[in-house]
């Protein structure tokens, strides 16, 4: 059963202890709120500010799981946070381990900061789960995925378009370090998982994911430097830099060039054409 006052109580605490800079929200110069506004936080969480205010004051629908989800990534709720906001609303929390979506408050203190970066935060099956702005102008959106495709290695082997982001010299590589990678998530999350169900699906449906699985291939790693072919500015060569959340097996992924670089200048070039599609959307 909801409990709507200690749900709305609780959102309240979390809102107001959230500052604009923890979330990378510019804090304005005429600001009075102590935390973030209610329609800031309903903007973070994907939902109108009616929709939020209502839970604050202790009304509207019992909130769904992809709600609840939602608001507890917005207000950057640990694991523990998330549990109890789930069973104040009279749900069950989602069950915690590697497969999970939801991103600790510290990957997304890190990520909201790279406003001027290309960073994404991704799962260990390559399932994008946050962009930066700069972000989305590399890759696109890739987080509007669902289903198998939601993962990189799955959209590898079974859609075209997956590959025209990256230089044609590299494609074998990538080819062998999907295969090899998801061998090993197979192998340590075991028959059951998201992972090998991944892998039944690609054996069923690409020939090509067969002959490389079929070479038991183990430990290639991603380089140091990607080549990206972009349809705006060309060719880019960026160093990714990978920091890991082992509890929930998530990456946070940025990508930068050597300073001074064509790379580096076609980056800004990048970020020009990015702000120009956000506001164009």
């Amino acid at each position: 059963m909801i409990d709507r006052a200690g749900l709305a109580e609780f959102l309240r605490n979390r809102r107001e202890a959230l500052q604009p800079e923890d979330v990378g929200l510019p804090r304005g110069q005429r600001r009075r709120t102590s935390g973030l506004r209610r329609e800031e936080v309903a903007s973070l969480c994907n939902m109108s500010a009616d929709y939020y205010a209502r839970l604050e004051r202790e009304r509207g629908p019992q909130p769904s799981h992809q709600m609840l989800a939602s608001i507890a990534q917005g207000l950057h709720l640990s694991l523990d946070e998330r549990d109890h906001l789930f069973r104040l609303a009279g749900h069950n929390p989602p069950a915690r381990g590697t497969s999970g979506d939801h991103i600790s408050p510290g990957l997304l203190r890190i990520l909201d900061r790279l406003t001027d970066t290309p960073a994404e935060i991704v799962t260990e099956l390559g399932e994008t789960l946050r962009q930066t702005p700069m972000g989305v102008a590399l890759t696109g959106d890739t987080t509007r995925y669902t289903g198998p495709a939601r993962s990189i290695g799955y959209r590898w082997f079974t859609d075209p378009a997956a590959r025209r982001l990256y230089a044609p010299g590299e494609h074998a590589f990538l080819t062998r370090m999907y295969a090899s990678g998801l061998r090993e998530i197979v192998t340590l999350r075991g028959p059951g998982s998201r992972a090998a169900h991944l892998a039944d699906l690609l054996l069923a449906g690409s020939e090509e994911f067969r002959r490389v699985w079929q070479d038991h291939e183990i430990g290639i790693r991603p380089k140091d430097v990607k080549h990206f072919v972009h349809p705006e500015v060309g060719v880019l060569e960026l160093t990714c830099q990978r920091l890991i959340d082992p509890d929930q097996a998530h990456w946070l992924l940025v990508y930068t060039a050597v300073p001074g670089s064509e790379s580096h200048e076609k980056l800004q070039v990048l970020s020009v054409i990015g702000t120009q599609t956000l506001h164009m959307t």
